[in-house]
């Protein structure tokens, strides 16, 4: 269950790994809304996501365009997709990655 900022380039990347659930909120809350912001995250290494880590999303989406910066959600890992899937938040998120899905489908 880590949880890691590294630089790509000039881009601030969060690689989340391991849960992204309620017993994970308030330590994630805090990585998030770290400064500086991430460009993107990375969700390729979350094992399990429930609605706490949606919503976690969510609030780092509202907030980077509330700050007018972009914020990418890369490297969706299977639990993420089958959330994002139910949910239906790819257009929420402006995902292409899970609105090419959900259009094969």
């Amino acid at each position: 269950m880590r949880t890691k900022k590294s630089p790509k380039k000039d881009v601030s990347v969060l690689r989340i790994e391991g849960e992204m659930s309620i017993f994970r909120a308030t330590e994630l809350m805090a990585i998030l809304q770290a400064e500086p912001a991430p460009a993107e995250i990375d969700l390729s290494g979350v094992t399990e996501i429930d609605t706490a880590g949606v919503q976690l999303l969510m609030l780092a989406k509202q907030q980077a365009q509330e700050a007018r910066r972009e914020l990418r959600l890369v490297g969706h890992s299977p639990a993420v997709l089958e959330v994002f899937e139910l949910l239906n938040l790819a257009a929420f998120f402006n995902d292409p990655l899970v609105m090419a899905r959900a259009a094969q489908t």
